[in-house]
């Protein structure tokens, strides 16, 4: 199993689960984080690190963000690897309760 970064963490982009993850499977994207399925060791120690509870073990992922499976596994093939927290993006707090920011996801 994995985890996957769900819907809370797009265009907020809190690092503080990236420091803790022993094996680096943290990809960098424009305005998102997401997990590499086939790097994470299923240890969950990111999960309670997320500001915005977006880290979820994959067979926990909410019904209405079950597309972000398939989007941390894509992604993840083409995005850099991240090893060390950033501050969030700019606007992270006014974003961070918001609901269904898919359709602002930068690919």
């Amino acid at each position: 199993m994995t985890h996957v970064v769900t819907d809370a963490c797009v265009l907020c982009k809190y690092t503080d689960c990236v420091d803790v993850c022993p094996v680096d499977c943290f990809h960098e994207g424009p305005n998102t984080l997401v997990i590499n399925p086939n790097e994470c060791i299923d240890c969950a120690v990111c999960v309670p690190e997320c500001p915005t509870e977006a880290i979820f073990a994959e067979e926990d992922v909410p019904a209405d963000q079950q597309e972000y499976i398939v989007l941390n596994a894509e992604l993840s093939q083409r995005w850099p690897t991240i090893t060390r927290s950033r501050d969030p993006l700019p606007d992270a707090d006014k974003w961070k309760d918001v609901k269904n920011k898919i359709i602002h996801l930068i690919k």
